[in-house]
């Protein structure tokens, strides 16, 4: 485990964010890979707590998973430790005995985006109201696609919540991207009425279509299936029920691959595209918008209040913090 002493105050113990053999410049942009912190520079609750891991996940591989963080750390000791290590966006969480919020900033000038959370579904809550979780061990290998809804306004402020998240992940070339890398997606809906955002992450998956689902899962285990109950192997394909597994199989949700992707997936045929909510879920409003890291000119707030200057974040709290108990936080996560 690597660690950066930055000051005298406060240390943060981070793992590397991404390994060795991966590159640090994105071949479609030409600019470094974005990189991530997900922290809270208070305690949080526990199911807070567990979403805040659950955003970790959401952001790798390119960001610190198994970050540790002390009651005595300032925001200046993450930012300290986010340049040698290319660190480009900062997720902050915060809980308030009456507010949830989640600031998105920009190292190291800003600017920063506070976002309320209105709800909040984890990804554990998710996965026990489905029937069939989905989780395969590699979907994290490779970073989200991002989708925007909504967002096509000339008003100021979205214009830079859609600059900020289109930047937060890696850009992809539909040209030259592996349909193998796309296995995550997440979504952002913005409601003008409502203004609010919802946040959704799904797995993506294809499957052939007209093909059942026991013929694909012979296809993808090689295992011999139970033919006990059949009168010819010629039911374990046309036996009623089998086939008529056609969700996503509509023309609107169906794509023609340019190469195969996997053992049932092949180029030049047709494979229905399925998304499965693997969270967290989350409802959320743009409340304001600083010009620079947590700090600087307000260019928009919720409430109307766009004139006057916010102090550094944390001024007050890094002063009171030198005061609290230099006990770790209990916001330790295992890889």
């Amino acid at each position: 485990m690597g660690r950066f002493k930055n000051n005298k105050k406060g240390r943060v113990n981070v793992k590397p964010i991404a390994k060795n053999n991966q590159a640090n410049v994105d071949h479609v942009t030409g600019d470094k890979i974005p990189k991530s912190f997900v922290f809270s520079r208070t305690k949080l609750p526990g199911s807070v707590k567990q979403l805040q891991m659950d955003l970790r996940k959401l952001m790798l591989p390119y960001t610190a998973l198994s970050l540790k963080e002390k009651k005595r750390n300032t925001l200046r000791d993450f930012l300290n430790v986010s340049g040698p290590m290319g660190v480009t966006h900062f997720l902050m969480l915060k809980k308030t005995a009456s507010a949830l919020s989640l600031r998105v900033a920009r190292t190291p000038q800003g600017p920063t985006l506070t976002f309320k959370i209105h709800q909040y579904s984890l990804a554990s809550d998710i996965a026990q109201s489905q029937t069939r979780p989905r989780c395969p061990p590699d979907l994290f290998k490779n970073p989200p696609l991002i989708v925007l809804s909504g967002f096509g306004t000339q008003e100021l402020h979205l214009k830079l919540a859609t600059i900020m998240f289109q930047n937060i992940f890696p850009a992809i070339d539909i040209n030259t991207v592996k349909l193998s890398t796309c296995q995550r997606l997440v979504l952002l809906n913005y409601n003008k009425d409502t203004k609010l955002i919802d946040f959704r992450h799904y797995s993506i998956r294809l499957q052939p279509v007209g093909v059942s689902r026991k013929l694909r899962n012979f296809v993808q285990t090689h295992k011999a299936p139970d033919l006990r109950n059949l009168q010819d192997v010629s039911d374990f394909i046309t036996k009623a029920g089998y086939g008529s597994e056609s969700e996503g199989d509509e023309e609107a949700a169906t794509v023609t691959l340019s190469s195969d992707l996997g053992r049932v997936n092949k180029g030049s045929t047709k494979s229905a595209v399925k998304l499965q909510e693997i969270g967290p879920r989350m409802t959320m409003q743009l409340v304001r918008v600083e010009e620079g890291l947590c700090s600087g000119g307000i260019i928009f707030s919720e409430d109307g209040n766009v004139d006057g200057k916010n102090k550094q974040d944390g001024d007050e709290e890094d002063a009171a913090s030198e005061e609290e108990s230099e006990e770790d936080m209990d916001e330790d996560a295992e890889d």
